[in-house]
């Protein structure tokens, strides 16, 4: 048991000193350090044991969906007419109505027809 304690404190004080050995050589020592423990002579036993091997499963692409495109039909503009119960618009003309009695706009239908009347100024 003293061999073993001797052994042992060898081993951790040279583990001890050289990383500043292998410090001289500005950080790059090329060396190795190894420790056999067993018999002489070669060694004809079972390999290591890694256990079984499992392969890998092949792989899961996922794959995302087509996109689905909406064929948008253009806008339908209708063009609407002219509107026969509203006079043409004129800045040189009132538009009045007698029944109901007023002015265009404020009177939106005249089913009697409108009566152009020559602006007057607000007094």
């Amino acid at each position: 048991m003293k061999g073993f304690k001797w052994t042992l404190a060898l081993v951790l004080a040279m583990g001890a000193l050289l990383p500043t050995v292998a410090s001289a050589d500005r950080g790059h020592w090329r060396g190795s350090v190894g420790v056999y423990i067993g018999g002489p002579g070669p060694y004809y036993g079972p390999g290591p044991y890694y256990g079984p091997y499992y392969a890998y499963p092949p792989p899961y692409y996922v794959y995302s969906p087509p996109p689905v495109v909406v064929q948008e039909s253009p806008p339908v503009y209708v063009e609407r007419g002219e509107d026969e119960a509203a006079p043409p618009r004129s800045k040189n003309y009132w538009y009045y109505c007698d029944r109901p009695s007023g002015y265009y706009p404020y009177v939106k239908e005249c089913p009697g027809g409108w009566q152009r009347v020559a602006p007057t100024p607000p007094r």
